[in-house]
Order: C-alpha cells, then structure tokens, then sequence
C-alpha cells in the first residue's frame, strides 16, 4: 500500500466536500462546460488509477467524477431538472401564481385565527363593533 494512494483519496475527498454546496444550492448554475470536462477527468483518473492498483485513489476520483456528473445533470442551466428555472408558459405562471395565493391566504388565515385564540382573554378582547368615520 503506497501512502500516495491515500494522499490522492483525501484530496478527492476534499473535492467532493467543496461540491456538495453546489449540489444542494438549487439555484446554482454550472454551465456543462464546465461539469462535463471535470466529470471527464474524474473518469480518466479513476480508471488510471485503478489500472496502477491504486483503489483508493480510484474509489475518490470515481467518486468525484460522480459528483461533477450530478451537478451537470442538476444544475446545468438549461437541464429539465434544475429547480431554478423560470416558469414557461402563461398558463404555468398563472397557474403558480393562483397557488401562491391561494398558500397565503391560508396562511394568514391559519394565522390570524391562531394569534386570536392564544391572545384573547377576558380583558384584552377586541372589538368587533363597526365604527362609522
């Protein structure tokens, strides 16, 4: 067992630390320009070092050609599974917008409802009464 072997699996290891904030950030934007090359070169290295004997190099390297393989499929920008794209269609945005409304309101419903009954008391009771201007 060569100590460079686990030299190079902590340095992969560390890669995949500092990508996994892109992968969990849904609004990120990686061009496949730049995930495609990465997962590439990740690919070539573990099979490079698979081929020296070097497993856990190879098990780091195919571990980050994994992640950069993620990341293009999940946050290249024009990927159907990139959750921050924009709504397409007029129907779509009309569509959300109705249940984002339709999500407040019932917020503030359930809201209000529950501000009144945990606050009111014999003495702080507010008035329903109308008042004429």
């Amino acid at each position: 067992m060569m100590w460079q072997d686990f030299i190079f699996m902590i340095g992969s290891s560390l890669s995949i630390v500092f990508l996994a904030p892109t992968l969990r950030d849904t609004a990120a934007q990686v061009p496949i320009a730049t995930s495609a090359p990465s997962m590439i070169i990740g690919g070539v290295y573990a099979f490079t070092f698979a081929t020296l004997g070097m497993t856990f190099s190879a098990a780091g390297a195919l571990a980050t050609c994994v992640m950069w393989t993620l990341i293009g499929f999940f946050r290249a920008p024009k990927s159907p599974y990139n959750q921050s794209h924009a709504v397409g269609s007029i129907s779509e945005r009309i569509d959300l917008f109705c249940t984002d409304a339709y999500l407040w309101y019932d917020h503030k419903r359930h809201q209000n409802s529950v501000q009144v009954d945990s606050y009111v008391s014999a003495d702080t009771a507010p008035s329903f009464t109308s008042q004429s201007d």
